[in-house]
């Protein structure tokens, strides 16, 4: 049964994943219908089309290999500066390359759609196409954070006890499981050692009331205490005073992103009860500007981890939990998440959405890279061309004209040899040595 689950999770992320191609894509065809431009190709996927239909003057379809997707505009490139679009082609290797693109920029531009074309636009509308794709890959992480945060909630512990820890470990020492005995010499955790039970309820800390579900107060309260410190508890309805030695322990630091980090704090010995609790609007706002400012930051590391990768896809070397994942490893975590047993249905939703989100996320601010053939290639020579026309206009200078993106072609190439290497070496890492969330 675990497997029939782990297919239909992997199955479903895929789907999410189209449908996020396919609303990206969505962006730049409204916006480009909106301006006039003609839009003969609206397709999900790159390759051979294993699936299409037309409606009016667009075709749109499904094609074989899921990495992507494309709007097709007719007369994406300007034509060169003393030259008849599609009409000559230079000899020397970027030149030819760049008139070569010009002539299928124009291939499908007939004579009744001359004034349909992509350049001929002013600068703020290309820009607004271009942007309007990575837009709806922003718009649909943001929703998609709202649904989990404000709907789901997020796992909160609650003042109720669950267990109390026999004796005083650091983190460091359990970082791989607590044993089934506590080493000799040990000493005896202060919850324990004052009386304190399981399914307690912590009333109070150091005088300090909480409610039920104010758990990470109680935990703040508990590190910040030291030496013999009065408590109650609720026990059968009845409130019991106490009185706990918290001593100081080597404990996870709840501050830092590294997973790692610890801190020296005050320890008491006991595991609370968790439960799904939303967010209000504003925690929920704060929570996708802090997501949004680590996927920018995780993306400018990129190429500071593809060693790492290298070596988990093709020396062995342990996969990180950070290390980039393509298409295959999303997807198969996808399933992991869903194959998880005797998990509350929350879980299984918040995992689903949060990673669909932060995948949404990183196709916003990948997309906005400067660099052909992203949308960024576009956005970039767009803006450069506004600003020289409007400088123009103010100088009383002649219009210098739309600037020539063709040029941006060279490094275009490159770009897509050194991301077809990268997804190659994503996928390998994703299939023989795949990142796993649960171990």
């Amino acid at each position: 049964m675990t497997i029939v689950w782990t297919v239909v999770g992997i199955a479903i992320f895929f789907f999410g994943l189209l449908l996020s191609i396919a609303w990206h894509e969505l962006g730049h065809f409204t916006t480009a219908r909106w301006f006039g431009i003609k839009v003969p190709e609206f397709m999900v996927g790159f390759g051979r089309t294993l699936w299409s239909v037309r409606r009016g003057e667009t075709e749109y379809g499904i094609k074989m290999i899921p990495l992507g997707g494309y709007v097709r505009m007719i007369g994406m490139l300007p034509p060169a500066k003393g030259g008849t679009l599609g009409r000559n082609r230079r000899t020397g290797p970027f030149q030819g390359l760049m008139d070569d693109a010009r002539r299928q920029s124009q291939a499908d531009v007939l004579p009744q759609d001359a004034d349909r074309q992509f350049w001929t636009r002013s600068p703020w509308k290309r820009i607004i196409v271009m942007f309007a794709g990575p837009f709806m890959n922003l718009i649909l992480a943001i929703a998609l954070f709202f649904v989990t945060l404000m709907g789901v909630g997020v796992l909160t512990p609650t003042t109720q006890i669950s267990a109390l820890e026999e004796c005083v470990l650091p983190v460091t020492a359990v970082q791989n499981g607590a044993p089934d005995r506590c080493p000799a010499g040990a000493p005896r955790a202060p919850a324990l050692a004052a009386g304190v039970q399981p399914d307690d309820r912590i009333v109070a800390v150091a005088g300090r009331e909480f409610g039920a579900d104010e758990g990470e107060a109680v935990q703040d309260a508990i590190r910040a205490s030291s030496g013999p410190t009065p408590i109650v508890v609720e026990r059968n309805g009845q409130q019991i005073p106490l009185t706990v030695d918290v001593i100081p322990n080597t404990l996870p630091d709840r501050e830092s992103d590294d997973p790692n980090a610890t801190i020296t704090a005050g320890y008491l010995g006991v595991l609370l009860n968790t439960n799904y609790q939303p967010l209000t609007a504003g925690e929920t706002v704060g929570r996708i500007g802090d997501g949004m400012a680590r996927t920018a930051e995780a993306i400018t590391q990129i190429p500071a981890r593809i060693p790492a990768l290298f070596g988990a896809a093709f020396l062995g070397e342990e996969r990180g939990e950070n290390s980039p994942m393509g298409v295959v490893g999303v997807s198969r975590i996808g399933g992991e998440i869903l194959a998880q047993q005797n998990v509350p249905w929350q879980q299984d939703v918040s995992l689903f959405l949060n990673m669909l989100a932060a995948v949404n996320l990183s196709l916003f601010f990948l997309n906005l890279l400067p660099v052909p053939p992203l949308d960024g290639g576009q956005i970039v020579p767009a803006i450069w061309e506004a600003i020289k026309r409007n400088t123009a206009k103010l100088l009383g200078r002649p219009d210098p004209g739309p600037v020539d993106a063709a040029k941006l072609l060279p490094v275009a190439y490159v770009f897509v040899i050194v991301f077809l290497g990268f997804s190659v070496m994503v996928a390998i890492a994703d299939i023989v040595n795949p990142v796993r969330l649960f171990g």
